[in-house]
């Protein structure tokens, strides 16, 4: 039986999504760098931070990164509903899948975590709306079609709003944050390894600054 969910449920998610134009969607291999990360992306104007379960340091960053003022963490590459609890107790308040499934989309409205469920066509699009969710992550953005795929989505299907991720660069967001049916979009190129590795939090700040700029248009 599929579970629908709450318009608080939505709405939480859509004030989180709209906080900035931009998602840094990070992985965090060391949990030490957790916190002066997250301080240089709230201090460029990116307060909305997905921390993907890609790495053993994740739960431990959401923990960290819950606690730095102004941050809003949230729990990516969500597959299973283990993740969800987890991510929760941990401190996300909000969490990001790649796909979904019946089983996903049940846990985590059970979890009350607000998810953004990762589509990337039309049907899915209708079954999530069938489902009463209002908003998802395109993925992966480039591959799956890019901007012209969800332009021509937003007539058809305005129900929908969506969060471009995979593949998104400084030069592309604004064609996606140009559309109707686009709320934010979601990126990592402010992160360069090679800054994280250095422990340059400046440049990455430097590159937040760059990627709020991008507001949506309207």
């Amino acid at each position: 039986m599929s579970v629908v969910p709450s318009s608080d449920h939505q709405a939480g998610l859509a004030a989180i999504l709209a906080s900035a134009p931009v998602v840094p969607v990070v992985i965090i291999e060391d949990a030490a760098d957790a916190v002066p990360l997250a301080k240089a992306l709230v201090a460029g104007g990116l307060p909305v931070i997905e921390v993907t379960l890609r790495t053993a340091a994740a739960l431990d960053a959401i923990r960290a990164i819950a606690e730095v003022e102004g941050a809003i963490v949230g729990v990516g590459t969500v597959i299973e509903a283990a993740q969800l609890v987890a991510a929760k107790k941990a401190g996300a308040r909000f969490a990001v899948s790649p796909g979904a499934t019946e089983r996903l989309l049940n846990a985590a409205v059970e979890s009350g975590l607000p998810l953004l469920p990762g589509i990337a066509t039309a049907s899915e699009a209708i079954a999530l709306i069938e489902r009463g969710f209002e908003y998802a992550k395109f993925f992966p953005a480039e591959p799956a079609g890019g901007a012209t795929y969800l332009a021509a989505l937003a007539s058809p299907l305005p129900q929908l709003k969506f969060c471009p991720t995979g593949g998104v660069t400084l030069e592309s967001a604004p064609r996606y944050l140009a559309l109707p049916n686009v709320v934010c979009v979601g990126g990592s190129w402010m992160l360069k390894r090679e800054h994280i590795a250095a422990k340059d939090w400046a440049a990455i700040q430097t590159a937040s600054a760059s990627a709020a700029a991008l507001r949506k248009a309207g």
